[in-house]
């Protein structure tokens, strides 16, 4: 048996999934907010409550954001701050008295996607989360591709490529610069392009709508994104040439990117033809925490 454990920002969830990656238990609690012990515990808890349910002990995955530092092997760069500079790992083991596997949750979707998902027996497959934030992994026969520095898929943190002058410098980014692709192809960075054109307030959810509906704005506003995310991959496609791309994410819903994105990164890809397939997920939220689980092979 396999053990997933997802730790987001408002809930922690969890699942079980046995050879063939049927699942046996999913359970879901709330994220102690500022409290790293209180989180740890929730983790130890909800696996004890796992193999309790089941009656059997399974390997540990877990997807973090964030990532352990090759360095000190503590974890870096999570939006649950509480989490920075301590050593998570090695305190879960000492807690549940067993080892554990523990990535990027970007990662954990990637593996998930590549396993049993959407890309399911490609060779080389990138898979980004485009939501609140921007993220990927890479996934490469079946294996999270970590790099020398465990930061492998840091794609949302590059500039945009090929930038026209009204994208330069670009929207500040948290990381300290500016013209991040997270500022431009997360939900808020699409909202933020909508209200600089309408001066109206709407989420990625509502400007698709009022595409639909024939309003000009929030169509120049998305096939504007669409280029912004096209030129992104093309870039990632030039670079590592992957057999297949996934979308993850709140803006993974939006259906339209599947065929208008593939029709623009050909004037951006350095190549005569691109074979590379733009795939919805199979999994949708539910990809990271069993790609957690799949961190044991």
């Amino acid at each position: 048996m396999r053990i997933g454990i997802d730790l987001g920002g408002t809930k922690i969830e969890g699942i079980a999934l046995d050879s063939k990656g049927n699942e046996l238990i999913r359970h879901r609690v709330d994220t102690p907010q500022g409290d790293y012990l209180a989180t740890l515990n929730a983790i130890v808890k909800l696996i004890n409550y796992i193999e309790t349910v089941t009656e059997k002990s399974g390997s540990v995955g877990i997807g973090s954001p964030g990532s352990l530092s090759p360095v000190t092997n503590l974890l870096r760069n999570s939006n649950s701050v509480c989490m920075n500079g301590q050593a998570v790992k090695q305190d879960i083991e000492n807690l549940l008295g067993k080892q554990i596997k523990i990535t990027n949750d970007a990662n954990c979707f990637a593996l998930s996607e590549a396993t049993d998902g959407a890309a399911a027996g490609e060779m080389i497959v990138f898979g980004v989360i485009i939501g609140t934030g921007t993220g990927a992994g890479v996934v490469v026969n079946g294996k999270v591709l970590n790099g020398a520095n465990s930061i492998a898929g840091e794609w949302g943190h590059n500039p945009l490529p090929w930038p026209q002058d009204i994208e330069r410098p670009g929207p500040q980014c948290y990381c300290g610069k500016n013209g991040c692709l997270e500022t431009f192809l997360s939900g808020p960075g699409l909202s933020n392009s909508y209200f600089e054109s309408s001066k109206k307030n709407k989420t990625a959810e509502q400007i698709v709508q009022l595409s639909q509906q024939g309003d000009s704005a929030a169509e120049q506003c998305l096939a504007i994104y669409e280029d912004q995310l096209a030129r992104g991959l093309a870039q990632i496609i030039n670079v590592i040439d992957p057999d297949a791309i996934v979308l993850g994410g709140g803006m993974s819903n939006i259906n339209r990117l599947y065929k208008n994105v593939p029709e623009r990164w050909v004037d951006y890809v350095f190549s005569d033809v691109v074979n590379t397939k733009l795939l919805p997920p199979k999994y949708g939220d539910s990809s990271g925490v069993r790609g957690a689980a799949w961190l044991w092979d």
